[in-house]
């Protein structure tokens, strides 16, 4: 092929360059283009092409490459253009990959994650920017922006917001389904993906692996109704891996992958991520899929139109593009470590300081802790190309003195003591184990979960097939085999329970330990402590200046993806550490490092800092800020509960209803969300507000009132005071860093579109701004809210409803689940249990003298109409449900009570799995 084909002309537009190539294509080789994997084109000298580069906080999987600190570490910054700047040299190293190994690194890079952080639990918490959909936003535009380049016309790479939609649980995330209300959706959900999309700084999307409403979100109308209506260009959905066959398999949504492949097409799925590089099974469906006539020649063009699309963005069918120089030589550059040490030192929050910090007049430090010589990688990290930990950054500045603060135990069966093979081999039990080889070392990650490291060898248990053996560097992999659980057993024994496989540990006949399935096979092993890491981190702490425990999570263990995690403690055996050093020597600080919030037991620590897992640069980062180099200036993006105990069910998505994450949470947390100390103290001073047109303006002074300078972030939020719906106790509007000399003093404004104040109204399906007062406050956090004022604005006032209600729309509800309504679009109510209702408020019912309700059951059932009160209101109407197949429903028409004007109504359910899609009072009127 020449230049002459227009669709390798750059200077046609895009969309026409587009056409012109799906026009010269057959449909065999469309059909080509909707795998993972797009096939070549030869004879129009398509190359192969690839979706997914996993580049979350810096290029992963490919070898090492710069690592930056985790998304939540890197958005506890508060700082947009330090994240794009992650964002462009991450892009700087994936192209140098794809210049090196074109097959091996795509360019369409997976990430952001835009999922807001509303459960800590989440396994993948750390993956996230925030609990706010608002800063998770401001946060994934800035990234996707470094991603895709500066170039007007080419992008860089392509970003693919990962995952579409209401995705925080990893707990059977295949089969369950996230319930989802109107409000929630359209408030909470939709508004982290937006900003990224419209922008245009993302071009790809990929839908989760839950249901959503009970509809697969592979199949989600959303993606057309929503992400496509906000994007400027054509947008990609790539599924995720091993997603569509789920369709059929664990989710059971249709019969046969043809049906599922074609429904998925229809619904915006443009690329097929399934059996790895293996396309053929898939391609074969969807043919199929054509020929039953399930599919038609234009749906496929349409999803390969999306496909191309960000290939002709990348500049793949141009002569050249400016990114086309860029070499291996800028992976792990100078200045990208520089980056990777500056976002690390900005991530730091100072949760608390009792006066201890910074550090003054230290000559000797004592670090302690499981991470205090160690940083870890998670799933979507970067392979480290180097290491600074705590105790080496600390160790450049002054005297340090280490221990991990570990037990170190003998394990003994009946048969005798157990034994590393100092070659790495199988662990057995028998007798006259030396010293060494009988020794291990016990590693607490929290949540029951242990790992062990011989001494012998400095390896830890694993397990290969079903044998132990002693030869991997820590808990690793996609399945994490090094990993155990402790049952107590008769006597003050106990029985090894691996995490992965949930067999037990027993020995054979030849004394190997293997694991076995049967519970009353475990061998009963005695555990013996021959050496305290509690009183050995003691006796260290008590003789240094100062003692730095750092403390915290293991990314592969206790959450990560595929585990949700169920507390927010940390764990055990790190916490008595934590006391135990504090007792021997009060200047204790404790650093966490983890994914998530956690909590401790001990609150006379006198100063903790905290950050995400921070990448190779982390103990220089975490020495600046201890030295007192650099001001903690990160902020928390989500709230530190007190306990799992404040949170709701881990599967309950409707935030409003369970008084969810700062926006609606009524206790008092740990920490808030946006809180951070500095080494400084700042004051606020005349805030003013005032409406000008449609926008509210706000003005505060800042000033430094301490002797150092120091970093504030400057948070404003806002309250609606009186409203038709229950409102946020706060929502965060809008944010400014600033950096101020000692006495400086700084003005901070506030620019906000009224229509930002909007919410949904379920009555008429559209977002709506009340007259209502609103109170604007101004402070360090959630909670730390130092000046608030008043503001009018004139909006309008919600109308009483009527007519057609959909069921799904209503105020509040008790014991129901949405569920879809049809396969292809729509949601209804069903309810879980006798008495289930569902509440319309203000409905008004002059002239109704009928109503008809749209339901079906699989069983049959009734539902009442009951005013003011679903136990005791006046019944205005009911209706027998018939027995109905799952997507059948009957119209049911109903005489109406007497009841003219405007009442609050209950849908009541008398029976469980009644299914409502809609009650009309328009016939009769």
């Amino acid at each position: 092929m020449t230049m002459q084909e227009p669709f390798r002309d750059p200077a046609i537009p895009i969309p026409d360059r587009i056409d012109d190539l799906v026009r010269r294509l057959t449909l065999e080789e469309k059909v080509g283009l909707l795998h993972q994997y797009q096939a070549p084109v030869e004879r129009l000298g398509l190359g192969a092409f690839r979706t997914g580069t996993e580049a979350l906080h810096g290029l992963a999987w490919l070898g090492p490459a710069t690592v930056f600190p985790q998304a939540v570490g890197l958005a506890s910054t508060w700082d947009p253009d330090l994240v794009r700047r992650v964002g462009e040299a991450t892009s700087d190293e994936v192209l140098a990959f794809h210049h090196k190994d074109p097959a091996g690194a795509g360019r369409n890079v997976w990430a952001p994650v835009v999922n807001p952080l509303r459960d800590p639990r989440w396994g993948r918490n750390e993956e996230g920017y925030s609990e706010d959909p608002g800063l998770t936003g401001v946060m994934a535009t800035a990234y996707a922006r470094g991603l895709s380049g500066s170039a007007p016309e080419v992008l860089k790479t392509a970003p693919t917001l990962k995952h579409f939609l209401a995705y925080n649980n990893e707990t059977d995330r295949c089969t369950t389904s996230s319930n989802l209300p109107p409000r929630v959706l359209r408030e909470y959900e939709l508004p982290a993906f937006r900003p990224a999309i419209e922008e245009g700084v993302t071009v790809a999307v990929m839908p989760s692996y839950n249901l959503v409403n009970g509809r697969p979100a592979h199949l989600s109308p959303l993606i057309g109704q929503a992400l496509r209506a906000w994007a400027p260009d054509d947008l990609l959905v790539v599924s995720d891996a091993y997603a569509p066959g789920n369709l059929t398999a664990l989710q059971g949504y249709h019969d046969t992958l043809p049906e599922a492949y074609a429904h998925a097409i229809k619904a915006g799925i443009d690329s097929f991520t399934q059996d790895d590089d293996r396309s053929e099974a898939t391609l074969g469906h969807l043919r199929d899929a054509l020929s039953q006539g399930l599919l038609a020649e234009e749906d496929v063009d349409r999803a390969v139109r999306h496909a191309l699309s960000i290939r002709f963005r990348l500049g793949e069918f141009d002569p050249a593009t400016p990114y086309d120089d860029i070499s291996d030589n800028v992976v792990n550059c100078p200045e990208h470590q520089a980056l990777a040490r500056e976002a690390a030192r900005r991530s730091f929050v100072l949760l608390k300081n009792d006066g201890l910090l910074p550090l003054d007049g230290v000559t000797k430090v004592a670090v302690i802790g499981q991470l205090g010589d160690a940083l870890l990688e998670d799933w979507y990290s970067g392979t480290l190309p180097y290491a600074v930990t705590a105790r080496q950054g600390l160790g450049e500045r002054c005297e340090t003195v280490f221990c991990e603060a570990v037990d170190r135990v003998t394990l003994t069966a009946e048969a005798g003591p157990v034994a590393a093979d100092p070659a790495g081999g199988p662990l057995s039990v028998g007798p006259g184990s030396g010293s060494e080889a009988g020794t291990f070392d016990l590693f607490d990650w929290g949540g029951g979960a242990y790992a062990l490291r011989a001494v012998a060898t400095g390896r830890f248990v694993s397990v290969d097939g079903v044998t132990l053996v002693n030869d991997q560097p820590g808990p690793n992999g996609w399945e994490v085999r090094q990993t155990f659980r402790m049952e107590e057993r008769p006597r003050g024994t106990l029985a090894l329970r691996h995490i992965s496989t949930g067999c037990y540990v027993g020995a054979g006949d030849d004394g190997v330990l293997r694991l076995v399935d049967d519970a009353d096979q475990a061998v009963f092993l005695a555990m013996d402590v021959v050496r305290s890491g509690t009183d050995q981190a003691a006796r260290l702490a008590a003789a240094a200046d100062v003692a730095v425990v750092v403390v915290g999570d293991h990314p592969l263990v206790n959450g990560r993806e595929t585990e949700d995690r169920m507390t927010l403690a940390l764990a055990s055996g790190q916490d008595a550490v934590v006391r135990a050093v504090r007792k021997a020597n009060p200047r204790t600080v404790m650093v966490i490092t983890s994914g998530y919030p956690l909590t401790w037991t001990d609150d006379e620590v006198p100063a903790v800092l905290w950050s995400a897992h921070g990448g190779q640069e982390y103990g220089h980062a975490l020495a600046e800020v201890l030295f007192g180099d650099a001001d903690p200036e990160g902020r928390l993006t989500q709230t530190w509960y007190r306990s799992e105990q404040e949170l709701p069910d881990l599967l309950d998505y409707d935030i409003i209803a369970s008084d969810a994450t700062y926006l609606y949470f009524r206790g008092v947390p740990l920490h808030p969300f946006g809180h951070g100390l500095s080494y400084t103290t700042f004051e606020y001073a005349d805030l003013r507000v005032q409406l000008d047109g449609d926008l509210v303006r706000a003005r505060v002074t800042v000033t430094n009132t301490g002797p150092r300078p120091g970093v504030e972030v400057v948070q404003f939020y806002t309250h609606q005071q009186r409203s038709r719906v229950k409102q946020p106790l706060r929502r965060l509007r809008g944010f400014e860093k600033v950096r101020l000399a000692p006495g400086e003093s700084r003005a901070v404004t506030l620019t906000l579109p009224v229509p930002e104040l909007a919410f949904w109204d379920v009555t008429r399906s559209r977002f709506v701004v009340e007259s209502a007062p609103h109170q604007l406050m101004v402070g360090r956090s959630a909670t730390d809210l130092r000046l608030s004022a008043r503001f009018e604005v004139d909006g309008e006032s919600v109308p009483p409803q009527s007519g057609l209600l959909r069921a799904a729309a209503h105020d509040e509800y008790d014991a129901i689940t949405f569920v879809d309504e049809t396969k292809v679009d729509g949601d209804a109510v069903r309810s879980d249990a006798e008495g289930a209702w569902i509440l319309f408020r203000q409905v008004d019912l002059s002239g109704a003298t009928t109503c008809v309700a749209t339901a079906g059951s699989a069983e049959g059932g009734m539902i009442t109409i009951r005013r003011g009160d679903p136990l005791y209101g006046e019944a205005l109407a009911t209706f027998p449900v018939p027995r109905t197949a799952r997507y059948a429903y009957h119209a049911i028409t109903a005489s109406l009570a007497a009841a003219d004007g405007v009442h609050d109504l209950y849908a009541v359910f008398e029976d469980d799995g009644v299914t409502l899609a809609r009650l009309d009072f328009g016939a009769g009127a």
